[in-house]
């Protein structure tokens, strides 16, 4: 059996995770409290794609990648299947997706929940699992199945909480809070799904195929910094609550207010009536003497 060492690079790998998996939260609960409040299915669907981008791409998968970068094992490099990782990217932005969507839409109630969560629970084990498998080494993974079962009970209980904690905190402090409790559960949820790991190395080493980790960093660097970025931007763009309070009362200010129409100003030598015929030649300029006199009395 191989040696496995899983902080390779001593705490950097887990703190950056950790602050990925709190970001990634953080924006996601932002984008999931707009959910509720949107006025219409195309915005709940944006605002869903976006949590979901957030919390599975972000705060799960890419914190995934990060902690990888920290495991090693003695005696084989590590290689990568760019397929399966792509794969279990999806895996994981759609089983928040999906968890968003049933939670999000139509009245909030515990069988949602738990209904929500259980899905979005399963689909980030398998993310992880799949993940793991994307590994390309000399030798065979074998995983004691006591841990998998617990790291596939906290993904459960960890999905649970953030889609009930996305339908329900609205605060910046309550936000952030949640998120660092997030943060938490995920990371537990990586590192007790990789303490179940073995590795028996093989006694004849092969050429790997895939991509190392070094060739895999910077595009999803790059990625997770596009996705941040736009994340931010959208969260900045979008009007919030008080922004639609203040223009639904500015509207209802213009539609109550009184029309005034505007005074006409005095015509005493009856220029308006005969503007059509001024601008013709030959036609004499009104005076006072062509107006005629008061009545009598």
């Amino acid at each position: 059996m191989a040696e496995i060492n899983h902080f390779e690079y001593g705490w950097i790998t887990p703190a950056l995770s950790y602050a990925l998996s709190v970001l990634g939260s953080f924006l996601g609960l932002v984008c999931a409290g707009r959910i509720r409040t949107a006025t219409g299915s195309g915005q709940r669907f944006w605002w869903g794609l976006l949590a979901a981008w957030a919390i599975g791409g972000t705060a799960i998968w890419a914190m995934h990648f990060m902690a990888m970068l920290g495991f090693a094992v003695t005696g084989t490099r590590i290689r990568y299947d760019v397929p399966l990782t792509a794969a279990s990217t999806v895996i994981a932005v759609s089983a928040v997706g999906i968890g968003l969507a049933i939670v999000g839409t139509g009245r909030l109630s515990a069988v949602k929940v738990l209904g929500g969560g259980l899905f979005t629970g399963i689909g980030v084990a398998a993310m992880h699992y799949t993940g793991m498998a994307a590994m390309r080494l000399n030798g065979d993974l074998a995983y004691d199945g006591t841990r998998v079962g617990l790291s596939v009970v906290i993904a459960v209980v960890a999905a649970t909480v953030a889609l009930w904690l996305a339908m329900t905190v609205r605060r910046g402090l309550a936000i952030a809070g949640s998120a660092l409790v997030m943060g938490v559960a995920v990371n537990g949820m990586h590192f007790t799904g990789m303490s179940a790991l073995s590795v028996h190395l093989h006694e004849r080493r092969g050429e790997l195929t895939g991509a190392g980790v070094s060739t895999l960093l910077v595009p999803i660097v790059l990625a997770v910094i596009l996705v941040v970025v736009g994340l931010v931007y959208a969260l900045l763009a979008a009007p919030t609550d008080d922004d639609r309070a203040a223009a639904a009362y500015l509207q209802a200010r213009q539609v109550s207010a009184p029309v005034v129409e505007p005074e006409t100003a005095p015509d005493p030598v009856g220029l308006r009536s005969r503007s059509t015929t001024l601008g013709r030649p030959g036609t004499p300029f009104p005076s006072r003497r062509d107006v005629p006199p008061p009545p009598q009395r």
